[in-house]
């Protein structure tokens, strides 16, 4: 992909690269993050996730390639498709003697572009959308680790969004906060915003996104919807039978894959061959099938297999 401006993406990138001296530190990516999506950037710490976000937002200069957000290209227009960003990087800061609400009313009277008669029904809006109003008037020292990042993540808000980027938004919560942030994501992106969330917390990306894109040193090795990078690991197929050699030999005649043989079972990778189709030339050829199944690897499988690392299933 050589240029930028598809108005079906709300992110997308062509050759994305940045060098730090001698260093690579993301290699010539070529996001496509579709509007609508809850898109799942993956990668092991050091992996460029975080470099690639700052370029997507203006933050850090690309050595090489180019970036647009919502159809803009940036930095060329970065202001005008910033307002229509929010983003959240490397954590929230908030002053911790304010309450969340007064934390909130001074960051919108920071943004030149806010309208002062409108804050405090936008702050108020905001906090309800996070769950946060109950708790506006508490100081944020007393807020619990899931209600900063929500608080974060209002801040985000107080704008019209189209695009939200989150940098690690569950890093250090305990499994409530992650709850709740995950049930958020969820239910902006059911808003019709589009959702880009970097994280190392497999099982929570698994639940809530639609798109996986996944770094490795660097580099983009695997992109498109949850469904289609499960693909990329292939599919295994498995027969349980009394004749396990004549259930192999029927597998390798139709083409199937590195067929291993058990004691009473098969295994293979099926490809493109249809399920129904392998069922049939078994029972045809007198193989009685005790059970058959095809299941495709979990995802984190597929990340070990993609980047030879282990990955934080837990938190």
């Amino acid at each position: 992909m050589s240029t930028v401006a598809d108005p079906g993406l709300a992110v997308e990138s062509a050759g994305l690269t940045k060098r730090f001296g001698s260093q690579l530190a993301v290699g010539g990516i070529d996001l496509a993050v579709p509007r609508g999506a809850v898109y799942g950037f993956l990668g092991p710490n050091g992996s460029g996730k975080t470099t690639t976000i700052r370029m997507l937002l203006g933050l850090v200069r690309p050595t090489a390639g180019t970036s647009a957000l919502l159809g803009l290209p940036v930095p060329a227009r970065a202001g005008e498709a910033l307002h229509r960003v929010g983003s959240l990087v490397e954590g929230p800061a908030f002053h911790p003697y304010l309450s969340g609400r007064a934390n909130l009313v001074r960051l919108d009277a920071a943004d030149l572009l806010a309208d002062p008669r409108t804050t405090s029904q936008r702050v108020d809006a905001a906090l309800d959308r996070v769950g946060l109003l109950a708790a506006a008037r508490k100081r944020y020292r007393a807020y619990s680790l899931g209600m900063r990042q929500r608080l974060a993540i209002a801040a985000a808000l107080l704008q019209p969004r189209d695009l939200l980027v989150l940098d690690e938004p569950t890093n250090g919560l305990d499994p409530q906060g992650t709850r709740e942030v995950r049930s958020l994501i969820g239910s902006l992106a059911a808003d019709g915003t589009t959702v880009l969330v970097s994280s190392h917390l497999l099982a929570e990306v698994e639940q809530v996104c639609s798109h996986l894109g996944i770094m490795r040193e660097g580099h983009l090795v695997a992109q498109g919807t949850a469904g289609e990078v499960r693909g990329t690991g292939g599919s295994t197929a498995r027969v349980r039978t009394e004749q396990p050699e004549e259930a192999a030999r029927v597998l390798v005649e139709l083409g199937v894959e590195k067929v291993t043989l058990g004691s009473s079972s098969v295994h293979g990778v099926p490809g493109d061959l249809a399920p129904e189709k392998i069922v049939a030339a078994l029972v045809y050829a007198g193989v009685g099938v005790q059970e058959f199944t095809v299941s495709t690897p979990r995802l984190e499988d597929l990340f070990v297999q993609l980047t030879g690392e282990g990955f934080d299933v837990s938190g």
